[in-house]
């Protein structure tokens, strides 16, 4: 696998997690947290420039997310078959495994965890990759078919539902605001239906995606011979969906950002991913800011948790209780802030742990447990390439891709 490839994936996935937060943060820095967040935020001065900021975020991160496990399971198939070996082999115990960190993440740290749902459709995914190309795009219509369907009986409903009259009464007790460590973790349990909804509803997404990422990286996307192909689709996703999803997220409402987020917003992380790899085919080299954030890529879901971590223990009452504590009206810079600072330490933590060990800590976790399950005898049994094993020792980050 040339150089330039492995570049761009490290990238595209430290680019992935750090733009979730970006979504993400505006949960956090709730004082209700995820409850508060889907009731909608009072407008205050600040309101244009949230706007903006979510704009640039909601779903398009999600997407790339999604669309790069794909890729990776695309690139464990591939190197498997290399080696002789049959696929998907061992891969269930990879997302059994997921499935375990997803359920532990959820009950522990977010309510919006996305492993669990990623553990099951790749499972699934990785049998699908076994079936000819034109069946895999077959099942790519028909999920989108599925989703779109979902999505605009959803929007449906919203649109043709009552209208919200008077002040929506506070969440009491708000384990966010004062609630101990525990008191969360029983909030969640509490409301595990609730909570689950999205990773359900985005399933047949989700499914479109992974096998879209798996087919996009077999037609050369993230090599220079995809150079048409990435200019289609950023032409596509820049051009054509941004422009429909600005008018969707400022004009429509809470249906208009529903169909943003899960049907427009995954047109614009196509483009995201074209230009990064665009860009690492014409300069393979990283500079300071491709380093960065590749070297969080490289341990990518050791990223995830922690700076899902540090956010929690920023926002929450079990921690410095920021959230609550902020005064509406310096919510918006307030939360820039917080992202800044939790960037900043996923970044640092990345860079100073991978000068030392060659993953991440709770990737080194995930890998000895694969290994007293799956008891391979080598390293080449990981469906890990040989250059992927040189030059990018992470074998875990190609499954969060």
């Amino acid at each position: 696998m040339p150089s330039t490839r492995l570049q761009s994936l490290d990238v595209l996935r430290g680019i992935a997690i750090l733009g979730t937060l970006g979504t993400n943060i505006w949960i956090f820095t709730h004082p209700e947290g995820l409850v508060g967040y889907l009731n909608g935020t009072p407008d205050s001065d600040w309101r244009p420039v949230e706007v903006v900021l979510q704009f640039l975020a909601q779903g398009k991160f999600l997407g790339l997310l999604t669309v790069m496990f794909g890729i990776g399971l695309a690139l464990q198939q591939r190197s498997a078959l290399r080696a002789g070996q049959h696929w998907p082999g061992s891969y269930p115990w990879r997302a059994v495994l997921l499935l375990l960190d997803g359920v532990v993440h959820f009950v522990l740290l977010t309510e919006f965890d996305v492993l669990m749902g990623y553990a099951i459709t790749g499972w699934i995914v990785s049998y699908l990759l076994l079936t000819s190309p034109r069946t895999q795009r077959r099942i790519i219509a028909t999920a989108a078919a599925v989703h779109l369907t979902l999505l605009a009986a959803i929007t449906v409903v919203l649109l043709a539902g009552p209208s919200e009259t008077g002040p929506r009464a506070p969440l009491e007790p708000n384990p966010y605001a004062h609630g101990s460590f525990w008191d969360l973790v029983t909030f969640r349990l509490d409301h595990v239906v609730l909570f689950r909804l999205e990773t359900v509803f985005i399933f047949p997404m989700s499914i479109a995606l992974f096998l879209l990422g798996a087919r996009l990286f077999q037609a050369g996307v993230l090599e220079p011979r995809g150079t048409a192909l990435r200019r289609r689709l950023m032409w596509l996703g820049f051009a054509v969906a941004a422009p429909v999803d600005i008018a969707l997220e400022v004009t429509a409402g809470g249906p208009g950002l529903l169909v943003a987020r899960y049907g427009v917003a995954p047109f614009v992380s196509l483009a995201i991913l074209s230009a990064v790899a665009e860009f690492y085919v014409r300069r393979p080299h990283h500079r300071w800011a491709g380093r960065r954030l590749a070297e969080v890529g490289r341990m990518a879901l050791s990223s995830y948790v922690l700076q899902n971590l540090v956010a929690s223990a920023i926002c929450y009452g079990w921690g410095l209780g920021l959230a609550a504590s902020t005064p509406p009206q310096h919510r918006v810079p307030v939360t820039v802030a917080i992202y800044l600072v939790v960037v900043a330490v996923v970044m640092a933590f990345a860079h100073l742990w991978l000068r030392r060990f060659d993953r991440g800590p709770v990737e080194w976790l995930w890998n000895t447990s694969y290994r007293a399950l799956a008891r391979p005898t080598g390293r080449r049994q990981f469906g890990l390439p040989a250059e992927v094993a040189t030059s990018s020792p992470n074998h875990f980050s190609l499954i969060m891709s």
